[in-house]
């Protein structure tokens, strides 16, 4: 049996090195038809409420100057 890789959407051995990681572009437009319409989600984690996931920016605080006076 072959190390070769197998084509993320349908499982048979990539036909082309070009779709890769798809074995064909049937394959390539099949798989993103999924992402486009829902039935593939990236996970959310529960205890984030407004979805947005790791944000390591913090608010500015509203004590400093940031020199600008319309801010």
């Amino acid at each position: 049996m072959s190390d070769a890789p197998l084509c993320v959407y349908c499982r048979q051995r990539p036909a082309e090195v070009a779709w890769r990681p798809f074995c064909s572009e049937r394959c390539k437009m099949a798989d993103l038809g999924r992402w486009l319409s829902g039935t593939y989600r990236a996970p959310v984690r529960e205890n984030d409420p407004d979805g947005q996931g790791d944000d390591d920016t913090q608010p500015e605080d509203p004590g400093v100057s940031t020199g600008d006076p319309e801010a």
